[in-house]
């Protein structure tokens, strides 16, 4: 198990993780965890898993990199659309003040708690609501972070993100076609770099009827 993990942490300097405050968190957040039943001997391999509700839990090298060029600073409050299995809201938290994280699957929120709880990580609060609408009541966030793929960034979203904040979101009309990309707010507006080709579920409206 233990030479698995260091062959993980290994792949992921070699996807172009440098940021040694993210590879701490990677290091930390045993992604075991998050991994359970047939696939759980997959856990450290550089490969997205099924998880309940239909759902993944993303590449560990795209989740690495996709927090990297988050850049949170130890006093950002965070959001995530997408808690999924509770992974990438688990490495946030290593990293930022709070974590808010949403997902329409009530069943995976209920999970991924009982996770966040077992960790440790008391700065995470996870909520079932609809996240293309994001949190309203806990606006403005200093990052956001979603976890599956919109045609567009979402417009409640980017009136969520303070000035200077960034979001991370996949892109694409298609599951087969997705761009990663980063929105800097500024005063003036909104500032768009690709960074790298993806593939999420789409980011679906509305809460799940499991």
């Amino acid at each position: 198990m233990a030479e698995r993990k260091m062959r993980f942490l290994f792949a992921l300097r070699q996807q172009g993780l440098t940021d040694m405050r993210v590879l701490s968190a990677m290091e930390r957040i045993d992604r075991g965890a998050f991994v359970r039943g047939i696939f759980a001997a997959r856990a450290y391999e550089d490969t997205p898993l099924p998880i309940p509700c239909g759902q993944t839990i993303s590449q560990p090298s795209v989740v690495a990199l996709m927090t990297q060029a988050l850049q949170i600073g130890p006093r950002d409050t965070v959001l995530e659309v997408g808690t999924g299995s509770g992974y990438q809201a688990a490495i946030l938290a290593c990293l930022g003040r709070r974590v808010y994280t949403v997902d329409r699957h009530r069943d995976l929120v209920r999970a991924a708690v009982q996770r966040f709880e077992a960790l440790g990580l008391s700065n995470i609060v996870a909520i079932a609501a609809d996240g293309s609408r994001g949190l309203p009541d806990q606006a403005p966030f200093d990052r956001i972070l979603v976890t599956a793929a919109a045609e567009d960034p979402p417009g409640p979203l980017l009136s969520q993100l303070k000035i200077g904040g960034i979001m991370i979101v996949p892109v694409g009309q298609s599951d087969t076609v997705q761009s990663l990309i980063r929105v800097t707010r500024s005063e003036t507006g909104f500032d768009y770099e690709e960074l790298r080709p993806v593939r999420f579920v789409p980011l679906v409206e509305g809460m799940a009827t499991d």
